[in-house]
């Protein structure tokens, strides 16, 4: 064989390879409103930049009649490229080759593509699309499925892992998203469950639709599975690029700062935050508004918005600096904390400490969510995850007092207490064992009764309550001990925020020497 016909051969291969399933198969992925293997890594990295490993590798089962069935490339694209020109590994399943399933060369390309992403230390993302194991490979699919999870424990907290759900993802498949650490989804096209709708109804009889058992909906709102929901592929792979943004190449460097030519000034004043905190204690608000007055460009790239309302976590820049946040919600459930919000939020601040991003924590919490539900629920250990998070992280912690911090919730919220660097307090801030309605009914027991019995309850229980806020029920005690570092106004506080960021940005701080902590899972 001559060269030119070496080249014609290989550009034959090439062309193979991309085709994919066929054009065909191709066409009905565009029919159902969904993108192929490859232009979906066209949407997600720079024009140009990718770069193809494995193209010609094939399955090896020449069992069932799938020896004339090689296809090059055996479902999966996986390589390298980048997004806004930082490297990233990537792998996009192609449901047009065998509906995407899972064989034992399809698993090899991946576990490569995850090798050297973390050798490089650049981030994995995962573009899913398959109906499974591939069930004429037996126990190697099995096997191949196991040596892609061992990878992403591997690579946990060492480099960003992102799976973008945009078909099918069942039975073994969907432990590997769920061990990554964002996980995004797009409305009526993708579905994540253990056990499928027909398995379901034989097993148990129920009756239930995949939307409803593991749609995006699902995930984002009642499980807590999913981080990101998008109405199209084109605006969800659009939303990779900008948490990619957000975040280092790996544990090993900091955060990119990114500061345009019109920046938002370092000291600019947050005036807004006087107007939308309310003159009564009891009055809900919604704390993004606090949040978006403080950060840069009032951009907060807001974290499983859907789930546990009732805490606030995200993204968001501070004088060009990526921070994570973390804000109790007024808005919702009155900003306690419960089950949801505790293993939201402690998951986020443990993204956070990996990969040296710092966590500006905003307090509004009356307490723990009261309730037999709760309690049979496991809120003692599940909020013990919080605590132990916040305790644990080492990166940067700035925590401000918004309005209320009571009880155990208090200590938990990224206090003094569990190592906090700096914690401030707006002139409003309550600061006590429990609410004054509540403490009154213990502290003054005996003159309510007698107030009671001489018709006068109502004006006692104003007096007492006034009298417990006044001495207790405020920042200045706390800030007498120590326990806060100042009492700030709340138009100052980005100023104080971006000032205390700088003073920690040499920070070090090492804990005891241990093979790792005992979380209460």
């Amino acid at each position: 064989m001559s060269y030119s016909e070496k080249i014609q051969e290989l550009e034959n291969r090439k062309r193979k390879a991309e085709a994919g399933g066929g054009a065909e198969r191709i066409a009905k992925q565009h029919a159902a409103g969904k993108r192929s293997a490859r232009e979906r890594i066209d949407l997600l990295l720079d024009p140009g930049s990718f770069t193809e490993l494995d193209p010609f590798v094939t399955h090896r089962c020449s069992d069932f009649g799938m020896e004339n069935q090689k296809i090059l490339g055996d479902g999966v694209v996986t390589g390298c490229g980048t997004i806004s020109g930082r490297t990233v590994f990537i792998f996009s399943q192609d449901f047009t080759v065998f509906g995407g399933s899972l064989s034992r060369a399809h698993a090899e390309k991946i576990c490569k593509v995850m090798d050297m992403a973390l050798k490089t230390g650049s981030p994995i993302i995962g573009l899913n699309d398959s109906g499974g194991a591939r069930i004429q490979e037996g126990v190697e699919s099995l096997g191949g499925y196991a040596e892609i999870f061992w990878r992403n424990v591997q690579c946990s907290g060492v480099i960003p892992q992102i799976s973008v759900i945009l078909g099918p993802c069942a039975g073994g498949a969907v432990y590997s998203p769920a061990i990554t650490d964002f996980i995004f989804m797009v409305e009526d096209s993708s579905y994540m469950f253990v056990t499928g709708p027909d398995v379901i109804k034989t097993v148990t009889h129920e009756d239930v639709s995949k939307e409803s058992l593991g749609g995006a909906a699902t995930h984002s709102e009642k499980s807590g599975v999913c981080h990101f929901v998008h109405s199209s592929e084109q605006t969800c792979l659009q939303a990779v690029r900008e948490l990619v943004a957000f975040l280092p190449n790996n544990n090993l460097n900091s955060p990119p700062i990114v500061l345009g030519p019109l920046a938002d000034p370092p000291d600019r004043d947050c005036s807004k935050i006087a107007r939308v905190l309310p003159d009564s204690p009891n009055k809900p608000y919604d704390i993004r508004s606090i949040v978006n007055d403080v950060f840069d460009d009032g951009n907060l790239l807001e974290v499983q918005a859907a789930f546990a309302k009732n805490i606030v976590v995200g993204f968001a820049r501070l004088a060009g600096q990526t921070v994570g946040v973390v804000g109790n919600q007024p808005n919702y459930l009155a900003g306690c904390l419960d089950i949801e919000a505790s293993l939201k939020a402690a998951r986020f601040v443990r993204f956070c400490d990996s990969f040296n991003i710092p966590l500006m924590t905003f307090v509004d919490v009356p307490g723990f969510l009261p309730g037999t539900a709760q309690e049979y629920g496991g809120i003692i250990k599940h909020g013990a995850k919080l605590l132990y998070a916040f305790a644990e992280a080492t990166v940067p912690k700035i925590a401000v007092i918004t309005r209320k911090a009571y009880g155990g919730a208090y200590d938990v919220m990224s206090s003094k207490h569990i190592r906090s660097d700096f914690n401030f307090a707006y002139p409003t801030a309550e600061i006590a064992v429990m609410g004054p309605e509540g403490a009154i009914n213990i502290l003054y027991r005996q003159e309510l009764q007698k107030a009671e019995q001489q018709g006068k309850l109502l004006d006692a229980r104003l007096q007492l309550t006034e009298a417990y806020r006044e001495k207790f029920a405020n920042p200045y005690k706390a800030a007498e001990l120590g326990y806060v570092d100042a009492i700030i106004l709340p138009e100052d506080t980005r100023r104080v925020l971006v000032q205390s960021l700088k003073i920690l940005s040499g920070k070090r701080e090492r804990g005891p020497s241990r093979k790792h902590g005992n979380i209460p899972l």
